[in-house]
């Protein structure tokens, strides 16, 4: 068969694209397995930390029927008390107000939660019981923290907050003091309050904030904000209550979530807090999974432990993000070995070259669908989620090893054939706009699935560049092609374009949208032939 100059120069570019692919699929592997070198922390122990103990699967402080054993508890501040001098809890329910007799049997403190919330009745038992744990053990205790974040969840005024703070105040011996925790932007907001409490509590999370900062200048954007709210309230200590980095999750800006970035910042506040002798609580011990349904993937990874209670990296030498990174390559080789028995069947080729693209589209395919997966792990909730995805995946990757088939065989010079579209693009195209509308309108806490999409957007890119058939695309993908780079740019420009991941989800939306819309161009300049097949 023979081709044109501008269909070798067409093909020249699709080898290099098909090359280019599974490069970066290879090369991000690698990169996510090799060691980091940080700054190490000026100890492996640190003063306080969060701890919830509802870390097994279904388990969540939400339930009101939710109870946690002594026994638990007692293996768990076993297991703390080698790396922690203090636990700070948030609520006296759920079996939670045995810490401190346990944390006693422990040589820990506690920073005892009392959990305030919307409902009137339950909070009089909160402190009812907090208040007689503090009375019976008065020794344990750095302080009782009256609410955390209700200011910020709006469940009551300051006014209200106030009463309960006050009461408890007054029902305590001096010796222990009482404070309230909230983000340091509520206390500047409620500057009053600062009269009921001995002294304050400040949340600083760097990822979360407004104006999300990067790792990099994390620990300098808490010492600024430490800064300003001791100016603010002078003669009053100021305790931060929570601080930390998730090691899971979406990137905010240039926040990307990552044990990497978890480690990095952990040590390098740790350095910071050692060196101007600050009080601290960091956030959180053990990972909690519950938090996925209110906050996303990132919500269930704040912790320094795992689910299993192991650490997920040192506090002094290299950190790795991926230890196990060659499962990605061997994914990789899976995919090229599962795409290459397609140019079994075909007889009217240069197999040679035939199989070459199929091996390049299949280790491409399988190094994306492996970061995919990875994110399944950590994202997925339940058989639900996890049906979805795999759903998903699956339909992706028989989308691109059809594409990948008929993209070989055009490299391979097989007769010519039109490429396959019809309703499979159709429902892609659908299904990322509706992905994109969800990002723009309520993106706070999902993820990019980036691998997934990236099968289809970049198959369907490539088989476009060498299709030359003049057949007009239908009115609904048109209408769904012009509106994708509109919805991607705008997830781009939500993040001030500081977010990499945007940039890639843009990327992709553009690659399918042009496919279609060079489609549109060809056989706008020609005759049109019948619609593409349904």
């Amino acid at each position: 068969m023979s081709f044109s100059p501008s269909s070798r120069g067409r093909r020249l570019v699709a080898w290099l694209m098909l090359a280019l692919l599974a490069l970066a699929g290879a090369a991000w592997w690698w990169a996510a397995g090799r060691p980091v070198q940080l700054p190490d922390a000026p100890s492996a122990r640190i003063a306080c930390v969060s701890y919830a103990p509802f870390r097994k699967p279904g388990e969540t402080p939400l339930d009101p029927n939710a109870f946690v054993s002594p026994q638990r508890i007692d293996a768990d501040l076993s297991a703390l008390s080698q790396r922690f001098d203090c636990v700070r809890t948030y609520s006296q329910g759920q079996g939670l107000s045995v810490v401190p007799e346990i944390a006693a049997r422990h040589h820990m403190q506690v920073l005892m939660g009392i959990w305030l919330d919307g409902d009137a009745k339950a909070n009089a038992r909160q402190v009812a019981l907090g208040i007689a744990t503090a009375r019976k053990y008065p020794q344990v205790l750095r302080g009782v923290i009256v609410g955390n974040e209700v200011l910020l969840r709006g469940e009551l005024t300051e006014a209200e907050l106030a009463g309960y703070i006050r009461e408890v105040r007054a029902a305590l011996p001096p010796s222990i003091p009482v404070s309230y925790a909230d983000v340091w932007e509520f206390w500047l907001r409620h500057p009053k309050l600062a009269a009921a409490v001995d002294y304050i509590t400040i949340h600083i999370l760097p990822y979360w904030e407004d104006r999300p900062v990067p790792p990099e200048r994390a620990v300098q954007h808490v010492e600024n904000v430490y800064a300003r709210v001791t100016r603010a309230f002078p003669g009053k200590r100021v305790m931060i209550g929570e601080t930390g980095w998730p090691s899971e999750g979406r990137p905010r800006r240039g926040a990307s979530a990552s044990v990497v970035n978890e480690a990095r910042y952990l040590r390098e506040f740790l350095r910071y807090a050692a060196s101007v002798h600050m009080p601290y609580n960091v956030i959180e011990a053990f990972d909690q999974p519950w938090k996925r349904a209110q906050e996303g993937t990132v919500g269930g990874y704040w912790g320094i432990f795992d689910v299993h209670a192991r650490p997920k990296f040192p506090m002094q030498g290299p950190v790795v993000e991926i230890p196990r990174w060659w499962l990605g390559w061997l994914a990789g080789a899976l995919g090229a070995g599962l795409f290459v028995p397609a140019g079994l069947r075909r007889r009217r080729w240069q197999r040679g070259r035939g199989w070459l693209a199929l091996a390049l589209a299949g280790f491409a395919s399988g190094t994306a669908l492996a970061w995919q997966v990875r994110q399944m792990v950590y994202a997925c909730r339940d058989a639900w989620e996890w049906s979805i995805s795999i759903a998903a995946c699956l339909a992706a990757l028989f989308t691109a090893l059809r594409l990948a088939s008929w993209l070989a065989g055009r490299l391979a010079g097989a007769p010519f054939k039109p490429a396959p579209a019809g309703r499979l693009r159709s429902a892609w195209l659908f299904v990322l706009a509706l992905y994109g509308l969800l990002l723009v309108f309520d993106g706070r806490y999902r993820d990019f699935p980036l691998g997934l999409f990236a099968l289809p957007c970049a198959g369907y890119a490539l088989t476009a560049w060498l299709d030359q058939r003049r057949r007009m695309p239908s009115r609904e993908d048109l209408f769904l092609a012009a509106w994708l780079p509109v919805l991607g740019g705008t997830v781009v420009a939500l993040e001030r374009g500081e977010n990499p991941a945007t940039w890639l989800w843009l990327a992709l939306n553009v690659a399918i949208a042009a496919a279609v819309l060079a489609a549109w161009r060809r056989a706008r300049v020609a005759p049109v032939m019948l619609d593409e097949s349904r």
